[in-house]
């Protein structure tokens, strides 16, 4: 029986009631005690952004911010009487510019992403590092595939997992720029992510089809493409043909900085 104490509030398209109260029981039973926990939303590239804070001593992390709506997060985060400590990517990002830049200046946090990302950024993570914020943490595990670059983060010993684009609900990222990579995708997600537990809520960086979290369980058997074998993935991986990004060239060369932009 759950009897923490949580604050969620999901800022996001709206869902079916039945599947709104499902992933609502979901994140409370897995929730751990204290938390505040913000899923948001940016429509352009949709983006989900995600905001954690110790409800004790108002410690938070953002996860994956957007320019478009780093003042959004701003004033959400104030209004919340939070303090930001760190807004961390999961990896550089080529289908929007990150917020973090803007954040900085906004509220004088700090920017994090992984060190092999090779992007700017006041901290760098490593496999096996932790963020800490309040009595809650985030494990940093290594999940590159998509990009060389791509961390998942894992809250509280496997109540929650951030994962970027290594796994999107029912689906992953495109393996086929910034040196991605099929096979180091799948042996990833199979090694760091699939050996969470099975109860455990996965929260992706982005949704195209309205959904906005699963089980570990739920993708290790019905995720279309990380079910099969390594060689069928990688042989769907390669047969994508998907369009070039539209924002990537604007988007990378911003991400490599933080997201900083010249004043108009």
């Amino acid at each position: 029986i759950f009897r923490g104490r949580i604050s969620l509030r999901l800022h996001q398209p709206t869902l079916p009631r039945c599947v709104a109260r499902t992933q609502l029981r979901r994140t409370m039973a897995n929730a751990a005690d204290g938390l505040i926990f913000r899923q948001l939303f940016e429509r352009e590239s949709h983006t989900f952004t995600y905001l954690l804070a110790d409800r004790q001593t108002k410690e938070a992390v953002l996860i994956d911010p957007v320019f478009e709506t780093a003042e959004r997060d701003a004033q959400l985060i104030q209004e919340l009487g939070l303090k930001l400590t760190v807004a961390v990517n999961t990896h550089c990002h080529a289908d929007h510019v990150t917020g973090t830049g803007k954040l900085k200046e906004l509220l004088e946090c700090k920017s994090g992403i992984s060190k092999a990302a090779g992007a700017k950024a006041d901290i760098y993570y490593s496999h096996g590092d932790t963020i800490k914020f309040g009595a809650h943490s985030l494990e940093v595990r290594a999940t590159p595939g998509h990009t060389d670059g791509c961390i998942t983060l894992v809250l509280d010993a496997g109540k929650m997992a951030f994962t970027g684009d290594a796994i999107l609900i029912r689906g992953c990222g495109r393996t086929d720029f910034q040196a991605g990579n099929a096979g180091n995708l799948y042996d990833n997600v199979h090694a760091q992510i699939f050996t969470l537990p099975d109860d455990c809520i996965i929260f992706p960086a982005h949704d195209y089809k309205g959904m906005t979290s699963a089980t570990v369980l739920e993708e290790k058997t019905s995720n279309y493409r990380l079910t099969k074998t390594r060689e069928e993935f990688i042989t769907i991986m390669d047969n994508l043909n998907l369009p070039y990004p539209k924002q990537i060239d604007r988007a990378l060369p911003l991400n490599m900085v933080c997201g900083i932009q010249d004043a108009p």
